[in-house]
């Protein structure tokens, strides 16, 4: 299990901090599949079993990573973004979420960037199936995000599980959803990544 903290996130100091503004899903992105083929490369790692999951930020990536590639079999996108631009709408960080996608929508008909940076603008490629579970009452990132995501992923016939839990924040609380949360994700990857059953399987 690879546990990256990318160019972008915390513990570094405001500078390192500050990489993924205006450029979320590029950088970040490149460090964690930086993390991903070295593990390959050293055997640690299967190429042909590889999922990819994470919450929040995590969440994001998740979606992102999807969109850009087919070689995770399976996703898990907890409490993630999927679209920058309603962000701006819905979360309560608008002056965080614009410094992040790099626009707001308001400067012209565009386009625009954080269009460019949505995970929803790439949901015609994503063939991995993807587990999204969401908080109902998020927020930060509240569960439209999750439900645009689904919707796109019908859409295009991908195999997803939309999982929203009642009362929950941006973080899971309550006991019941935490272990479910464990236990489905576990799932998952046991379904698509394990059993071989895949995105091409």
């Amino acid at each position: 299990m690879l546990l990256p903290n990318p160019r972008g996130g915390l513990g570094h100091g405001p500078e390192f901090a500050s990489l993924a503004a205006g450029a979320i899903g590029q950088g970040d992105y490149e460090d964690v599949t930086a993390g991903v083929d070295l593990l390959v490369g050293q055997g640690v790692a299967d190429a042909g079993r590889l999922g990819i999951g994470g919450w929040s930020q995590g969440g994001y990536m998740t979606a992102w990573a999807v969109g850009q590639t087919g070689r995770f079999k399976a996703g898990v996108m907890g409490a993630g973004i999927s679209d920058m631009g309603a962000m701006l709408a819905e979360g309560d960080m608008p002056r965080f979420e614009a410094e992040l996608g790099g626009s707001t929508g308001w400067e012209g008909p565009g386009p625009h960037r954080h269009d460019e940076l949505s995970p929803a603008s790439y949901l015609h490629r994503v063939e991995t199936p993807v587990l999204i579970l969401h908080g109902e009452r998020d927020e930060r990132v509240p569960v439209g995000q999750a439900r645009h995501f689904a919707r796109g992923l019908r859409h295009y016939g991908c195999p997803f599980e939309l999982v929203v839990y009642p009362r929950e924040p941006h973080g899971i609380e309550e006991r019941n959803h935490q272990l479910d949360v464990l236990r489905r994700s576990l799932a998952w990857f046991d379904r698509w990544v394990r059993s071989g059953e895949g995105a091409d399987g």
